[in-house]
């Protein structure tokens, strides 16, 4: 089975792109994607909700066309991550972002809402985050 993939940008002009794919188990992945293929890893909630921040962030390159996330992607993702999530304030915390995004506000209150979900080890830092995992799954150093 062929899963679509969303690419939120590229790391770089000529860097690998990086987005994601529902799983086979009801969950998303990490997918990271260059002109040889794409790899995947599991994503937990503070991965997901990075990659929907730097999505709204424009914080890479443009992904490839046929690949780019929308919005109702990103929706979807945040959506997903929310009903699944065990802890009642950050699940609320996500919905709200999830209202933002369906309410077609501005980017800076979606991201807002966005990083108010994200646990408290993360701090913020979807950029790094999203840039080290990356690396990690395309081999890099």
């Amino acid at each position: 089975m062929d899963v679509p993939v969303c690419a939120v940008g590229r790391i770089g002009p000529e860097g690998p792109w990086v987005g994601f794919a529902p799983t086979l188990d009801d969950g998303y992945a990490l997918v990271v994607g260059a002109v040889h293929g794409s790899r995947r890893a599991e994503a937990d909630a503070d991965l997901l909700l990075a990659l929907a921040i730097v999505y709204f962030e424009d914080a890479f390159e443009p992904p490839p066309d046929e690949l780019a996330a929308t919005h109702a992607d990103i929706a979807a993702l945040v959506r997903h991550v929310a009903q699944a999530h065990p802890e009642p304030a950050r699940r609320r915390r996500m919905v709200e972002a999830v209202d933002a995004i369906d309410d077609g506000l501005a980017a800076d209150v979606v991201i807002r809402r966005l990083t108010a979900a994200l646990s408290a080890e993360m701090a913020g830092d979807s950029v790094g985050l999203l840039l080290e995992r990356a690396g990690m799954l395309a081999g890099d150093d």
